[in-house]
């Protein structure tokens, strides 16, 4: 009988693979939304390493959305036509917006014009 070949992995190699796992488990699961009390649903979207999280959001009109950030850098989610902006958001700050029927959905960080995400209005 051949012995079976035993694979080392390093302890960091071994970590990240074990947070991917978790990651791609529990993220899909995170609630995105909860139910207002005026029947609107309440969206939260995490600004973390310099991204969006999460990048597309399916939202309604009368939805609340509310930006996090969780970042050093301060960072803002503005409209790609300026119509709307959270304004300034420091780490720890969070700003919100009400959709609106027909309202921009793309948006940036003024600050950092590649981090890019979309609120799609549905319904």
């Amino acid at each position: 009988m051949t012995p079976k070949p035993t694979y080392q992995v390093g302890r960091r190699a071994f970590l990240a693979r074990v947070m991917a796992a978790l990651a791609a488990v529990a993220l899909p699961a995170w609630p995105s939304r909860t139910r207002a009390a005026d029947g609107g649903a309440e969206h939260v979207i995490d600004i973390r390493d310099l991204t969006f999280r999460p990048a597309t959001l399916d939202v309604r009109a009368g939805d609340t959305i509310t930006w996090v950030n969780h970042d050093i850098a301060p960072h803002t989610a503005t409209a790609a036509d300026k119509s709307w902006d959270t304004g300034l958001l420091k780490r720890g700050e969070q700003g919100s917006i009400t959709v609106k029927p027909g309202m921009t959905t793309q948006y940036f960080c003024r600050f950092h014009p590649a981090m890019k995400a979309v609120v799609r209005v549905v319904g």
